[in-house]
């Protein structure tokens, strides 16, 4: 039987209950791990803040039983989880059944919603026929064969609407839909996973993605990483885009000139549909820092960890969790994981890098100006941090930090010394090498640097290095995205101010508005810049970011420092930068 998924994915449309009482925020798959568990499945998000909690759980928890029995669907797991504003409930499914999993979860919010509003429900058995037709539809036996088998050899299975995959890289194979193979017929002899590191964390990911992949380059490797920017192999640009979630890495880990990939795993790819693979080599956390709360249920940092955690649910069982000891929400998540750990730290006395060298464990640390690497039984790698030239000499400390994320992944994909210490010390802050992180220019005698930061986690590291760079003038180039809160915008400005700037440009970003009038944001800026004592005179507005930063370039004299906070027409502000070089 022929499977058509655009069919599938429009078969039903089921009648949700509405109320103002509460809100179905949302319905989708999950194709793997994710905030929940590892399992592939659907989930739902309910917000309440009329009736309780437990109790929408325990209404739903009846009603999916029911359906699940009905449909004759056994051993699925049904998971909830209970936040501030709402709950999310999930149910796990076999991976050739996710659009009917949403379906069958949709019909068990009907009839919830239906007995929590007092309303009548649809009849039962016309629901529970629509489900059986479109579970017929959807059912492909031959890839849970193949996945079953796949899994008894340690070999990875990635699947989407049009393909199923085993392996990565240059050990992989890959399969329409509707032409999966008898098992006996696959060459598995040929299929392999390839080392493949995943890194998240609120920031230094697009960072620690580029210096990961130098490293592995260094060692010879036809290295692949996803970002935010597009999908690389090499030298080559798969494709431009955001690519933070698994459409990315699926992309990635499919190409057969594959060797090594390092995937920069975003929040919202988490939560939206889960991780695609399950035998990662390693997984990096960078740091926990409030950034887009607010969404799936996701309303606190610490919320914020679980969801970031997830990495650790996708490592193979011998997989190498790297952990910054220096990070409380990250260390407090990481001793409640399962996962061997490698930790790393600014500080030889941090208690995580104590206990792990007395224990045998994993760990790197900063001392003396050098980077140490313990590998459980000794010190086998060492590097000055003067070497590294992302560290600037030792004063952009979130670098370093960077450094030893990547230096630990790097080991944990027994990659050798000598290739860890070439990438290490032949990455640089350049656009070329890491656009749009801490890149510095010199400009008739002046140092600007341009950085995305765009929080007040990254705001402030970058903004503290700068501050203990000698200058004479300082200027400051800042917009934001208009979909950040009044106290959001705030807490920025505030950050940002920490470089104590003398000349504040602010900036309209028409792209960026997102639901703001012009300029709207910009007042914002411009009022909080006036409550820190800087004179209205020095608070320049411009309609775009390269008006501002053309403005600051012209005022430039020998010894003056400037920081412009680059979040839109990037490359047209380097194109100026260069050009005044």
């Amino acid at each position: 039987m022929t499977i058509n998924i655009e069919e599938i994915e429009d078969y039903l449309s089921i009648r949700i209950p509405e109320s103002d009482l509460i809100t179905l925020e949302s319905s989708r798959r999950v194709t793997g791990p994710g905030l929940l568990w590892e399992k592939p499945g659907a989930i739902l998000d309910v917000f309440t803040s009329y009736f309780d909690k437990q109790e929408v759980v325990d209404c739903w928890t009846v009603e999916i039983q029911k359906v699940l029995d009905a449909i004759n669907w056994k051993n699925i797991h049904i998971k909830t989880r209970i936040f501030d504003t709402g709950v999310n409930l999930a149910i796990s499914a076999s991976i050739d059944l996710l659009y009917s999993a949403v379906f069958v979860i949709e019909t068990s919010w009907h009839l919830t919603a239906s007995k929590l509003f007092e309303q009548s429900s649809d009849d039962f058995d016309a629901l529970i026929s629509d489900l059986l037709k479109v579970i017929s539809m959807e059912q492909n036996p031959p890839i849970l064969e193949l996945q079953d088998a796949a899994e008894k050899k340690n070999i990875d299975v990635l699947w989407d609407d049009d393909f199923v995959s085993l392996g990565h890289g240059t050990g992989s194979q890959k399969w329409g839909i509707n032409e999966i193979p008898n098992v006996d017929e696959v060459n598995w002899d040929n299929l392999h996973n390839v080392p493949v590191a995943m890194i998240t964390g609120t920031n230094g990911k697009s960072t620690s993605v580029r210096l990961s992949t130098a490293i592995a380059e260094a060692a010879g490797m036809v290295s692949g990483s996803t970002s935010t920017d597009f999908v690389k192999l090499g030298d080559d640009v798969l494709d431009y885009g955001d690519y933070s979630g698994p459409g990315g890495a699926r992309m990635l880990l499919r190409d057969k000139r594959l060797e090594i990939a390092f995937l920069e795993v975003a929040r919202g790819g988490i939560l939206r549909r889960g991780l695609p693979l399950r035998q990662a080599s390693a997984a990096l956390v960078t740091n926990i820092a409030a950034d887009h709360l607010g969404e799936y249920g996701i309303n606190t940092v610490e919320h914020l960890a679980d969801a970031k955690f997830a990495v650790a649910r996708a490592l193979s069982d011998d997989g190498i969790l790297v952990l910054n000891a220096d990070d409380k929400l990250v260390a407090n998540n990481g001793l409640s994981s399962q996962n061997t750990i490698c930790w790393f730290s600014l500080s030889d006395n941090n208690e995580h890098i104590i206990t792990a060298r007395y224990s045998g464990g994993l760990c790197c640390w900063l001392d003396n100006g050098k980077l140490h690497y313990f590998d459980g039984n000794e010190i086998t790698l060492t590097i000055n941090v003067s070497d590294i030239p992302i560290a600037m000499g030792g004063a952009a400390k979130f670098n370093i930090q960077n450094a030893m994320g990547a230096l630990c992944l790097a080991k944990a994909m027994d990659i050798s010394n000598e290739a860890i210490l070439k990438g290490l010390m032949s990455f640089s802050s350049t656009p070329d090498d890491n656009p749009g992180r801490c890149n510095e220019f010199k400009i008739k005698g002046a140092r600007v640097f341009v950085d995305f930061a765009h929080n007040p986690h990254s705001i402030n590291a970058i903004a503290d290095m700068l501050d203990n760079i000698p200058s004479n003038k300082k200027y400051l180039l800042i917009g934001q995205a208009g979909d950040r809160s009044d106290q959001d915008i705030m807490d920025l400005t505030d950050g940002a101010l920490k470089f104590n700037p003398d000349v504040v440009a602010t900036m309209d970003m028409e792209d960026y508005l997102r639901g703001r009038e012009f300029g709207e944001t910009a007042a914002i800026i411009k009022n909080q810049c006036l409550k820190h004592g800087i004179d209205e005179d020095n608070i320049p507005h411009f309609s775009t970011p390269s008006e501002g930063a053309q403005y600051i370039i012209d005022q430039l004299e020998e010894g003056d420092l400037v920081l412009l906070l680059a979040l839109a027409e990037r490359d047209k502000i380097f194109d100026m930068l260069k050009a005044a070089t």
